[in-house]
C-alpha cells in the first residue's frame, strides 16, 4: 500500500526539523505545502529551507516560481498527485509538509472542479483591483454572489478577486461550482499535527521575525517593490515592510506588525486544523512518538 504522511502545524511550530526526522526515517523526499516557499528570492521572509538543508533532503515545490507568477491550489493538487504517482514505486511512504491550509486540503480531499480563469479575465480583475481597491470589489461580489460573500474572507484580495473572475468569465456564481465533496485518493493518508503552548509558540514567532530582520528581510523585500500588488507578495512579512519602504510606518512599527500578524495567522491555522478529526497531535520534541504512530498506521 502507498502511504502519504501529511505534517501540519502553525507557522514556527517546528515543522522543518520534524519533517527532516521523518524523511530520514523513511528515506523519502519532502513535498512542500507552503504556497510562498515556491517563489525564488523570498527565502528569508518565507523561512525557506537553507541550501544546506535542501542538499540534505530532496524537496519538491520549493523555489521553482518567480514572484508574480500565477499559481493555484488546483494546479498544486494536479502536480502533487502526478508526482506521487511517479514516486510511490520508489518510496512507498512519502511526506507532505507545510502550513498552507488550502494546498493541504487540495491534496488530501481535492478541490472543486472550478474553471481555469483565462489571462484576459485575470488581467482585467487585477487592473480593477489596482484601480478601485478591495472594498469596491467586495461590494461587487456581494451583488454577484451573496452566498459566497457571506462566508468568504472578504479582506483577502485573492479570494475576492478569484470569485469575481469566475463570475465574470462564466456568468454564474462562484458558489455554484463549490460542491465541497471529498475525493477518494488511491493512497493511505496519515496526518500528523504539531502543537505547542501558545506562549511557547508566540515566543518562537517573535524570535523568528527578529532573525529574519537580522538576515536582511528589508533588502529582500525591497527588490520586489515593483511587484508588491501581486498576490504572491501579499503575505505577512512582505506587506508590512512595503509599508515601511513607502514611508507609511517606521521600521520598528513594521517589525511589531509582522510579529502580530504572524501570531494572528497562526491562530487561523490552528482553528482550521482543529476541524480535521483525522489529525493526531504531538509536541515537536516527541519524534519517537511521531515515528511510532506513523509506523502503526502504515498499510
Amino acid at each position: 500500500m502507498r502511504n502519504l504522511v501529511v505534517l501540519i502545524g502553525p507557522t514556527a511550530v517546528g515543522k522543518t526539523e520534524t519533517s527532516f526526522a521523518i524523511a530520514e526515517h523513511f528515506g523519502c523526499p519532502i513535498i512542500s505545502a507552503d504556497s510562498r516557499q515556491m517563489y525564488k528570492g523570498m527565502e528569508i521572509g518565507t523561512a525557506m529551507p537553507t541550501q544546506d538543508e535542501l542538499a540534505r533532503h530532496r524537496h519538491y515545490f520549493v523555489g521553482q516560481l518567480v514572484p508574480g507568477d500565477y499559481y493555484s491550489a488546483a494546479r498544486y493538487e494536479a502536480e502533487v498527485l502526478e508526482l506521487l504517482e511517479k514516486e510511490f514505486p520508489n518510496y512507498p511512504t512519502m511526506l507532505l509538509s507545510g502550513g498552507s491550509m488550502m494546498y493541504i486540503d487540495a491534496v488530501c480531499k481535492g478541490i472543486d472542479d472550478i474553471p481555469t480563469v483565462d489571462d484576459e479575465t485575470r488581467t482585467m480583475v487585477l487592473e480593477k483591483y489596482e484601480r478601485e481597491g478591495l472594498e469596491k470589489l467586495a461590494a461587487e461580489l456581494r451583488i454577484l454572489d451573496p452566498e459566497y460573500y457571506n462566508e468568504a474572507d472578504i479582506k483577502n484580495p485573492k479570494r475576492v478577486m478569484h470569485a469575481l473572475e469566475i463570475c465574470y468569465m462564466t456568468g454564474k456564481t462562484y458558489s455554484s461550482f463549490r460542491t465541497k465533496e471529498k475525493k477518494e485518493r488511491p493512497f493511505n493518508i496519515i496526518k500528523i499535527g504539531l502543537q505547542r503552548d501558545r506562549e511557547e509558540l508566540y515566543d518562537r514567532i517573535n524570535r523568528r521575525v527578529d532573525i529574519m530582520i537580522e538576515q536582511g528581510l528589508v533588502n529582500e523585500v525591497k527588490q520586489f517593490s515593483h511587484l508588491k500588488e501581486h498576490n504572491s507578495l501579499n503575505t505577512v512579512g512582505y506587506k508590512e515592510i512595503f509599508k515601511y519602504l513607502d514611508g507609511e510606518w517606521t521600521l520598528d512599527f513594521a517589525i511589531e506588525k509582522i510579529k502580530q500578524n504572524t501570531r494572528i495567522y497562526s491562530r487561523k491555522q490552528v482553528t482550521w486544523y482543529r476541524k480535521d478529526s483525522e489529525v493526531t497531535w504531538f509536541h515537536p520534541s516527541d519524534i519517537k512518538g511521531i515515528l511510532q504512530h506513523i509506523e502503526s498506521c502504515i498499510e
